[in-house]
């Protein structure tokens, strides 16, 4: 008899299946408003199946915040990010941001909704809002160098382009929605031929 190395629990769901249900769930119904009986029915299992898989709901949050944050975080530390002219940097974030939501829908979206009501919600708005401090800083950048219209206020660019991206997780929904770079395309030629100098 044939034996899987990967660890499954009952109904064949492993930790990937079990984190994409938790995410939808939670998303739907809001973290708060979720409870473990909740995540049971929907992954058609009963609790102590879910502890099979994680200790509770919050390391499933944690899993999906992090899911969210990881590939942020990998995006403000490329070197596209860091080296080159401002305004290049900033579009290419944009651009890489668009890429990153698509990719990670469910778990951006989640991001997007957590209020700080536990440890794991505070410990992910203070590592958004170390993105959000990236970003503010290179538009001041692309400001200082010329590249954004002086007339401008960087902090007011900075909300509108990423509240422009962030509302994507409203309405975007693969694959009637386009793909990443037609969405980034738009996106970039609406904002962007009104900045620049």
């Amino acid at each position: 008899m044939a034996t899987s190395t990967t660890r499954r629990g009952k109904r064949g769901h492993d930790p990937e299946s079990v984190l994409a249900i938790a995410v939808d769930v939670f998303n739907e119904r809001g973290y708060d408003g979720t409870s473990m009986e909740d995540l049971a029915r929907a992954l058609g299992v009963t609790k102590s199946a879910i502890y099979y898989h994680v200790p509770g709901k919050e390391q499933l949050l944690a899993r999906a915040l992090d899911r969210a944050l990881g590939g942020l975080f990998a995006m403000i530390a490329d070197e596209r990010a860091t080296s080159g002219p401002a305004i290049a940097r900033l579009e290419w974030v944009v651009r890489q941001s668009v890429h990153i939501l698509v990719d990670r829908l469910p778990y951006v979206t989640l991001l997007l909704r957590v209020r700080g009501n536990s440890a794991t919600e505070q410990a992910a708005l203070e590592r958004r809002r170390e993105i959000d401090r990236f970003v503010s800083h290179l538009v001041k950048e692309a400001a200082a160098e010329g590249g954004i219209r002086p007339d401008v206020d960087p902090s007011l660019v900075t909300r509108l382009l990423f509240g422009t991206v962030n509302s994507i997780t409203e309405w975007y929904r693969p694959p009637r929605g386009g793909s990443a770079d037609d969405l980034a395309d738009a996106l970039l030629k609406m904002t962007f031929d009104g900045l620049r100098v």
